[in-house]
């Protein structure tokens, strides 16, 4: 089993949140039981992201199992090294369409060469890992901050380009009036130095499960 582990700032992140914030000092307490949780190792974690790409949850939770059990067998979790040595034909016949094979074998090439610095990341900024991880085909810069909130547990990431957390700034700040980048930015500075534990309320807001990658 993979360990979880939560952020050690969420609760100051709370206290200063409903403080500066009347639709998270509303919120917060609602969803009080729940935090962030990270899980499994960062060459997973993106794996998971390339494969459920464009497939619903459902069908990218299929395809992984079978892609993992191809490539792993009994593992729960990928190793690059590991997917390099699998063929192609193997990866398609565990679901993958051939663009995807493409991408997890790019991802996985980056990982066993030293590529990316998965060993600095802890003393680079936000900014530098998204660098790093958008060179790799296949992640876009959406899919480098669900990243580093969800497993480097970044507290300051404000995902732009999020469909869930624009909708839940247009129904919890703008009455449902649909809102552009400019004035989601806008009241993201309020939840600044903790704009990634606001966003994981919002996605609360509109879904009571947990979103966990």
């Amino acid at each position: 089993m993979s360990r979880i582990v939560t952020p050690a700032y969420w609760d100051e992140a709370c206290k200063h949140l409903s403080k500066r914030d009347r639709v998270m000092r509303k919120l917060i307490p609602r969803y009080a039981e729940g935090r962030l949780q990270s899980r499994g190792d960062a060459f997973t974690t993106l794996a998971r992201s390339v494969v459920g790409q464009q497939i619903s949850v459902k069908a990218a939770q299929t395809v992984w199992e079978r892609v993992v059990e191809v490539v792993e067998g009994a593992s729960p979790s990928l190793r690059p090294v590991a997917v390099l040595g699998t063929g192609a034909t193997r990866l398609r016949a565990a679901g993958l369409s051939a663009r995807k094979v493409e991408y997890l074998t790019d991802l996985a090439h980056h990982f066993e060469s030293g590529a990316v610095h998965v060993g600095q990341w802890e003393s680079m900024d936000d900014e530098a890992i998204i660098d790093e991880l958008v060179a790799i085909r296949g992640i876009g810069r959406w899919t480098a901050e669900m990243f580093l909130i969800f497993h480097l547990m970044r507290p300051n990431v404000l995902p732009l380009d999020d469909v869930g957390l624009l909708k839940g700034i247009s129904v919890n700040y703008f009455s449902g009036e649909p809102v552009s980048r400019a004035e989601a930015r806008e009241v993201g500075d309020a939840w600044a130095p903790f704009c990634s534990v606001a966003t994981w309320y919002i996605w609360r807001s509109l879904d009571p499960l947990a979103v966990a990658y």
